[in-house]
C-alpha cells in the first residue's frame, strides 16, 4: 500500500468505544454473520439511515396530508380546552 493510500485509509479510520455493545458485535463476527467489526458497524449505520429515511417519509406524508386537509384549523388553545374537559370527567 502506497503512502497516499495509507493516508486516505487513516482519514477514514474512526475509533469508537462500543461499551457493552462490543460483545454483541464480537458475537456477530464470531457467528460468521459479518466478516469484521467494521462490517457490523457499517451495517448498523446503514440500518439507521434506512430507519431515519422511513421516519422522514412518514412525517412528510403526515404534514402533506395535514396541509391538504380542507377542514378549518382548530386553534391550539381551543383544542387543549376540549382535551382538558374530556379527561377531567
Amino acid at each position: 500500500m502506497g503512502t497516499e493510500a495509507r493516508m486516505e485509509a487513516a482519514e477514514d479510520t474512526v475509533v469508537v468505544n462500543l461499551g457493552p455493545l462490543r460483545k454483541a458485535v464480537e458475537e456477530r463476527v464470531k457467528a460468521g454473520s459479518y466478516a469484521s467489526t467494521d462490517e457490523v458497524v457499517r451495517a448498523g449505520l446503514l440500518a439507521l439511515e434506512r430507519e431515519e429515511a422511513g421516519t422522514n417519509e412518514w412525517l412528510t406524508r403526515l404534514a402533506e396530508e395535514s396541509l391538504a386537509d380542507p377542514r378549518p384549523s382548530v386553534p391550539a388553545a381551543q383544542l387543549f380546552r376540549g382535551l382538558r374537559s374530556k379527561y377531567r370527567r
